[in-house]
């Protein structure tokens, strides 16, 4: 958080609550709310959605923000879920008054797309960490992604 940075742990909610850190959860882990019995009490905790009737069920559950997608092809999963487009996006932004994370294959040259469709925010995985990445490629990724996010 001093760096302006919130770390968030993928799918444990026993290293999170351990680590002091957020929590993202999916479709196939932990629901928020059993994942809030586990967690401290404020900390946060997401929840990913794929398709309308899982962001209709997640307005039931107590998560802080609500991530939707993959909105583009993803090499970050196995066995992704179908892509849903930008279009899909915007639809999915009116189903939730929370914050709306998009996710899956999200790019520098991406990523305005899904904030013009209503993200609050995106999920980056591999165009932070190419396969070839190196201390240095990192660190130009976050400048590159820190530049892109104050335009």
């Amino acid at each position: 958080a001093a760096a302006g940075a919130t770390f968030v742990v993928n799918d444990r909610a026993d290293y999170a609550a351990l680590l002091g850190a957020g929590l993202h959860v999916g479709q196939e882990d932990l629901l928020p709310s059993d994942a809030r019995r586990v967690m401290p009490a404020g900390a946060l905790v997401g929840y990913s959605t794929h398709n309308t009737a899982q962001m209709v069920a997640a307005g039931e559950e107590p998560a802080d923000y609500v991530a939707f997608g993959p909105i583009f092809g993803t090499v970050s999963k196995e066995r992704p879920d179908p892509t849903t487009g930008p279009e899909r996006l915007r639809e999915i932004r009116g189903l939730t008054g929370r914050p709306l994370v998009a996710i899956g294959g999200i790019t520098r040259d991406n990523a305005m797309t899904c904030w013009k469709a209503g993200a609050d925010s995106v999920a980056v995985i591999a165009d932070m960490l190419p396969l070839s990445c190196t201390k240095q490629t990192l660190r130009d990724r976050m400048t590159e992604w820190q530049q892109l996010t104050q335009k």
